[in-house]
């Protein structure tokens, strides 16, 4: 059963580091460039997963259901549940939620918040009625290929603009944004940090960096951008790989 009451996150009060579990087919993998048949298997227990970054001191653990992205519904539940029992920090949830249904079973699972992507341009009245529903409790995904939107799984290109997406997030109120750059996501190519600034800064909403970290250096470029909008950075391959520990992700952002 998941533990009777969490502690909440405010949305944000300092530069988070977020760790990232994502899973396909139960399992926790990391894809490359965001394509499905470049997936590796980092383990077969997401709930261990969690809590050892919880352990090592995650506020946040982000959460992504790649199988329920490409199918557009939940397929990863399970799963959600037992990295709820495991761990007390807050969860996102994302992957596949394009109902109001979707977003209750997930927020029924575990989540203390759901980020929604392809929901946004698919249906824009599904964005307005979940930020109405959950205040606060909603992020938006921009997830970026070439400067185009990805959508349904990163398996589509929207014809949406950045400026039209993104606005349609702010105006619907979401609690931030989360930008992923997919041509580095899973690489180590190190984050797009002049990106993120970019965006937290042209369009007025808080903004989660995801894609490319390699090093603690990249940590060290976007903590000072806080002041600037930018409020976390997601971090996924570089720390399967032991490139750093999540303890000392979250040292080089209080530095």
């Amino acid at each position: 059963m998941p533990r009777s009451r969490r502690p909440q996150l405010p949305v944000f009060e300092s530069f988070t580091v977020i760790p990232a579990i994502d899973l396909k087919g139960g399992k926790v993998v990391r894809l490359l460039k965001g394509e499905m048949d470049r997936a590796t298997i980092y383990g077969s227990d997401p709930a261990a997963v969690a809590h050892r970054f919880e352990s090592e001191g995650a506020a946040m653990i982000h959460v992504v259901d790649l199988d329920g992205a490409v199918a557009g519904e939940p397929k990863n539940l399970d799963a959600v549940r037992a990295i709820r029992a495991a761990v007390g920090c807050a969860l996102d949830v994302s992957g596949g939620l394009r109902t109001m249904e979707s977003l209750g079973s997930v927020f029924t699972a575990g989540a203390d918040r759901v980020s929604i992507g392809s929901a946004a341009f698919l249906n824009p009245q599904l964005l307005k009625d979940a930020c109405k529903a959950f205040p606060e409790k909603i992020f938006g995904s921009l997830d970026l290929r070439d400067g185009k939107l990805a959508i349904k799984g990163w398996v589509e290109t929207s014809t949406l603009s950045l400026e039209e997406a993104s606005r349609r997030f702010r105006e619907a109120g979401v609690a931030a944004l989360t930008v992923t750059d997919i041509s580095r996501d899973g690489t180590e190519t190190g984050a797009n940090v002049e990106s993120s600034a970019r965006i937290a800064k042209t369009f007025g909403l808080p903004v989660i960096a995801s894609g490319g970290v390699a090093t603690l250096d990249d940590i060290r470029r976007l903590a000072p951008l806080f002041a600037d909008g930018v409020v976390g950075v997601i971090i996924g391959r570089a720390l399967y790989e032991a490139r750093f520990t999540l303890a000392e992700a979250l040292a080089a952002a209080r530095a």
